[in-house]
């Protein structure tokens, strides 16, 4: 456990201290359904590696919960995907990855964070997927990709916006391997 607390600082400071410069924009995507919502989280999967940290920001019932059971079901996880805003914390174990998925909506205040022993899963062979990362500040290191899942304006009120902001080099593999596929048609309108 110390050793993940370890890395897990350094993986603070170091995303902290090193302001990559990226290439890839942040970009918004109408996602028009559940379905392209669950294909945003897919087409996401293949990028995640080990030491990944994923901010899903954006309002109850927006969608990421939906797009993380999407990400799941591209890495071949056949059970029940479940939001954590009950247990704050559900761990999907891989052969070769741990994956946890967090959810801090219920958290009244940050210190909560230190209390509860979350640090010790962050860690070099585990990829970690926050919803409601704004809750605990300034306590996690930047993410490699930040999702921000809105409902759209009046003008187009069905489905989400999904923006995607790429922190890291990571995460700008994650950006361009969701954008790559067309979500303003869903497989269900075809």
């Amino acid at each position: 456990m110390n050793e993940s607390r370890a890395w897990f600082g350094r993986l603070q400071h170091e995303r902290r201290a090193a302001r990559a410069t990226l290439m890839i924009p942040a970009t918004t995507l109408h996602l028009p359904d559940a379905a392209a919502t669950e294909a945003a989280g897919a087409r996401l999967a293949p990028e995640l590696r080990g030491g990944m940290l994923i901010t899903l920001s954006g309002d109850l019932g927006a969608g990421k919960t939906t797009l993380v059971r999407g990400a799941l079901r591209a890495l071949g996880w056949q059970g029940a995907v479940k939001s954590p805003s009950y247990t704050l914390v559900e761990h999907y174990p891989f052969s070769k990855l741990y994956f946890y998925h967090f959810d801090f909506y219920r958290f009244a205040d940050p210190s909560e964070w230190e209390t509860v022993g979350f640090a010790d899963c962050f860690r070099p062979d585990a990829v970690c997927m926050i919803e409601w990362p704004e809750r605990i500040a300034d306590l996690l290191p930047p993410p490699d990709l930040a999702l921000t899942l809105t409902h759209p304006s009046v003008a187009r009120p069905n489905g989400r916006l999904l923006k995607l902001e790429a922190r890291t080099k990571a995460g700008e593999r994650c950006l361009a391997a969701m954008t790559f596929v067309d979500f303003r048609r869903s497989p269900a309108a075809q």
